[in-house]
């Protein structure tokens, strides 16, 4: 059983918004979905730091379009690497699992926000 809430550890930790660790968690299905499409969500998958950020930056093209970047920086994220704390927060509260493979660094410089989400892109797909 889980001992606290996510709002309750996103309170206590104080760096992102709630809607920011939700987002993310939306992102990681978006993710699955994008990269095991054939997924029937009956056994345990993963994706890697890298795959959930191209996923995350996909989904928050297509949500907000222009404003994307704008949104994230509205929730303290700034860089991808601030996708990894908040995936490292969550499995430090057991809300999130990791390969032995994975780390934080693997969030480190996957894109540039400014180039991901300010360059010419198709936010209507």
């Amino acid at each position: 059983m889980l001992e606290k809430s996510i709002h309750a550890i996103v309170n206590e930790d104080g760096r992102f918004h709630l809607q920011a660790v939700h987002f993310l968690r939306e992102g990681l299905d978006y993710a699955i979905k994008k990269y095991y499409p054939d997924y029937s969500g009956t056994e345990p998958t993963h994706v890697s730091g890298y795959q959930l950020c191209i996923g995350l930056r996909e989904l928050a093209i297509k949500r907000w379009g222009y404003m994307a970047r704008f949104v994230l920086n509205y929730w303290n994220i700034m860089t991808t690497r601030d996708f990894g704390e908040i995936v490292y927060l969550l499995i430090a509260h057991e809300y999130m699992r990791q390969n032995e493979s994975d780390t934080i660094e693997d969030f480190d410089d996957v894109y540039d926000f400014t180039e991901a989400f300010d360059g010419s892109f198709d936010y209507k797909n």
